[in-house]
């Protein structure tokens, strides 16, 4: 299997130049661990996938990701934010007529279906584990909330998504980068375009 690695070379502008250096190594000694996060990444890119589930993290100093987590912070001030759960963290929970409702916090509903796929996720893992829970989507800047429940259909759909992702991982190579709506504002872009 070949395992990737990225090196930061030189500033160039205010952007780092990335490369990705190929180095021969074994299999992996486990499979991806499929996290929240790698499953919303999978609604978005399938690189971004293979890359994250090799601990390639995407450009820490992106200014998007920094908003993201702005918001995140500053929204919903009240509630204990970063919930771990395995490997999961919840935005937050809270309690709503004794139902627990796990709430994911997002800068727009430009990516509503992957955030979607992400708490659904989320509760699948709680169900899994025993606990029965409700999910809400809240876009802030928006006052948007969308209630998301976990359906026999969207557990279907996980568990076909997990086989995918699986099998995305597996792979030797990185997938070869494929432009979208969302690779403007992507914190992995300049894996893929730099």
């Amino acid at each position: 299997m070949i395992l990737f690695w990225a090196s930061v070379l030189r500033m160039k502008r205010p952007r780092w130049t990335i490369i990705i250096e190929v180095a021969t190594m074994q299999n992996f000694s486990e499979s991806a661990r499929i996290g929240g996060t790698l499953v919303w990444y999978w609604a978005i890119c399938r690189r971004q996938v293979w890359l994250m589930a090799r601990g390639i993290d995407p450009n820490p100093s992106d200014e998007y990701l920094a908003m993201g987590r702005l918001i995140d912070r500053n929204s919903y001030a009240r509630e204990r934010h970063q919930t771990p759960f395995g490997d999961n963290k919840f935005d937050f929970i809270k309690a709503d007529d004794g139902q627990t409702v796990v709430c994911e916090v997002k800068k727009s509903s430009r990516a509503e279906k992957a955030s979607r796929l992400q708490l659904a996720h989320y509760l699948y893992e709680l169900k899994k584990a025993g606990f029965l829970a409700k999910g809400l989507l809240l876009f802030p800047t928006e006052k948007k909330r969308v209630p998301v429940e976990l359906t026999e259909e969207l557990q279907a759909e996980l568990d076909s998504l997990y086989a995918e992702i699986y099998a995305l991982t597996e792979q030797a190579e990185v997938p070869l980068a494929e432009r979208c709506k969302y690779c403007g504002k992507c914190a992995y872009g300049e894996y893929c375009w730099g």
